[in-house]
């Protein structure tokens, strides 16, 4: 991450905490009262090619034994009433705040993947991971609600990792890597408010600029 991204990460953090912390706290009270613990989910993702993190959300879904691989269809029935709430307005993603301070990942970037499927397309992910992955960015903006359907349709953990790896993984690297050729602050700044916008329900999908289609 070059020091102009991170130095942005840190200072928006710090401007955004004092917002965004009593809010954290209220969902942790009220997901507290409503479904008990745990209170946070932490998933093992990837920062780099052979790096690995927790990446950390406000559990939406009831807890079973093992638990792997992307949600789709099959995983539906185990989203809570609250984590339905949480996950529309993306307020599952608060605790990631803390995954920014320590470096893990940017406000804006590509999604942090899965270790399966960095070991799966190791070539196509070397290429993503040369950014740090974020909590929204280009591919997120543009594909998230097409991923959603396309995966809404499995009913097999199978059939959700056949629709992922032959949909979403090929169809989101492009993306990641355009976002990746036209970074800066100015861009990610745009991407921080263009995502603000969709959460509040002011802005919708939006498709890529013509000439970035290639």
């Amino acid at each position: 991450m070059n020091r102009a991204k991170r130095l942005t990460d840190l200072l928006l953090a710090l401007l955004m905490a004092p917002v965004l912390l009593p809010i954290l706290g209220a969902l942790v009270g009220l997901l507290w009262a409503r479904e008990g613990r745990p209170i946070f989910y932490g998933s093992e993702r990837m920062s780099s090619p052979r790096q690995g993190f927790t990446l950390w959300k406000l559990r939406s879904m009831r807890v079973v034994e093992t638990d792997s691989g992307v949600s789709g269809g099959d995983k539906a029935a185990r989203i809570t009433r609250t984590g339905a709430m949480l996950r529309r307005k993306r307020l599952d993603e608060l605790p990631q705040l803390y995954n920014i301070l320590r470096g893990d990942i940017s406000f804006v970037g590509p999604r942090p993947p899965l270790r399966q499927y960095v070991q799966r397309f190791p070539d196509l992910y070397a290429q993503v991971l040369r950014s740090r992955p974020g909590v929204t960015g280009l591919a997120s903006l543009v594909y998230a609600a097409h991923e959603e359907k396309l995966l809404a349709r499995a009913r097999t953990p199978e059939e959700t990792d056949a629709i992922y790896a032959r949909a979403c993984v090929p169809r989101k690297a492009r993306i990641d890597l355009i976002y990746q050729r036209h970074q800066s602050v100015s861009f990610d700044l745009w991407l921080i408010l263009l995502t603000t916008a969709r959460v509040l329900g002011y802005a919708k999908a939006r498709r890529l600029p013509r000439g970035w289609r290639g």
